[in-house]
C-alpha cells in the first residue's frame, strides 16, 4: 500500500537530525526548479496577494526561493518527514521511529507538495511556500494540478508497481486540495479514504485538528504494524479512534472516537 498525506506549512529546520539518517533526493528534479523561476519573477507583495499571506511571510518566502538551489546540502535541506511540522507530522511523530520503520515508511509513504510533486519522507526538502491550490500561471495553464497533469498519478503507478499485487492500493489520507493533484483518470490502484470523526454537540464530525493528527496517527500505526492491507487498517485504534463499521465503506473507512466532555 501507499499512503499519501499532505504537507505542512510550518516548517522545522531547527531540530537536530541524527548525523546517520540516510538521506535521498527528490525523485521530480526539474518541476521545482520551473516553478521556483515562475516565482522569482514575482515581489513579495505579488507573493502576498497570490498565497494570500502577511508581508512578513511574503518576504521570508521570496528569500527562500532566491536561496533554493539545484544541489541539495546538510546546510540548506533535510528530510522531509523531520522539515514539515503541522499536525499530521506531530501525529506521525517520525523523531521517534526506529531506523526499519522509517525505512518502511520510505517505501509505503508519499508526502504530495505543490513544489516537489511527490516525496519519499527522507527525500530532501529545502524550505519553500507553495499551497497545491496556488492559482500560479504556468506553461501548462493557471494553476498546479494543471502543471502537474498526470504526473503524480504516473508516479504512484510506478511505485505501486513495485508491490506485490494484491498490495497495490492507495491509501488517501492527505487533504482535497493535495488529493486532487493525483489524476483519478491515470491512477490505476483503488483508492481506499479514511476519516476520523470525534463525538461533539449531539454527533460525530470531523474537527480539522484532530482530524489532522490522526491522519499522522495512521500513517505511524500502519508503519509500526507493517500494513499491507486494507483489512489490517480496520484495526487502528491510537487515541481512542476505533472504526465505525455502520458508517465505512469499502471505499472509506470512518474512524471515531467519544472523548468525555
Amino acid at each position: 500500500m501507499l499512503f499519501l498525506i499532505s504537507p505542512a506549512k510550518s516548517l522545522d529546520y531547527e531540530s537536530p537530525v541524527p548525523a546517520d539518517l540516510p538521506h535521498t533526493l527528490p525523485v521530480f528534479k526539474n518541476q521545482p526548479l520551473e516553478l521556483i523561476e515562475l516565482l522569482r519573477e514575482k515581489s513579495p507583495q505579488q507573493i502576498s496577494e497570490l498565497m494570500s499571506i502577511s508581508d512578513k511571510l511574503a518576504v521570508l518566502n521570496v528569500g527562500r526561493y532566491e536561496a533554493f538551489s539545484p544541489r541539495f546540502t546538510a546546510k540548506n535541506s533535510r528530510q522531509a518527514v523531520l522539515a514539515f511540522n503541522g499536525d499530521v507530522y506531530e501525529g506521525l511523530d517520525a523523531h521517534s521511529l526506529k531506523p526499519r520503520e522509517l525505512d518502511w515508511a520510505q517505501e509505503h509513504v508519499v508526502i504530495l507538495s505543490g513544489l516537489y510533486g511527490a516525496l519519499r519522507p527522507l527525500d530532501l526538502l529545502q524550505p519553500y511556500r507553495l499551497e497545491m491550490g496556488t492559482r500560479l500561471e504556468n506553461a501548462s495553464g493557471s494553476n498546479l494540478y494543471q502543471f502537474w497533469g498526470a504526473q503524480i498519478a504516473a508516479y504512484l503507478n510506478e511505485r505501486s508497481a513495485a508491490q506485490p499485487e494484491a498490495e497495490r492500493i492507495v491509501v488517501n489520507l492527505a487533504s482535497q486540495e493535495y488529493f486532487k493533484s493525483v489524476d483519478r483518470k491515470t491512477l490505476q490502484a483503488p483508492v481506499v479514504e479514511c476519516a476520523f470523526e470525534d463525538f461533539k454537540g449531539g454527533k460525530y464530525k470531523i474537527i480539522s485538528v484532530h482530524a489532522k493528527r490522526a491522519r499522522g496517527l495512521m500513517v505511524r500505526w500502519a508503519v509500526q504494524h507493517k500494513a499491507r492491507k486494507v483489512a489490517d487498517l480496520r484495526r487502528f485504534d491510537l487515541e481512542g479512534y476505533a472504526l465505525a463499521e455502520a458508517a465505512s465503506t469499502p471505499e472509506k473507512l470512518v474512524f471515531r472516537r467519544r472523548l468525555e466532555d
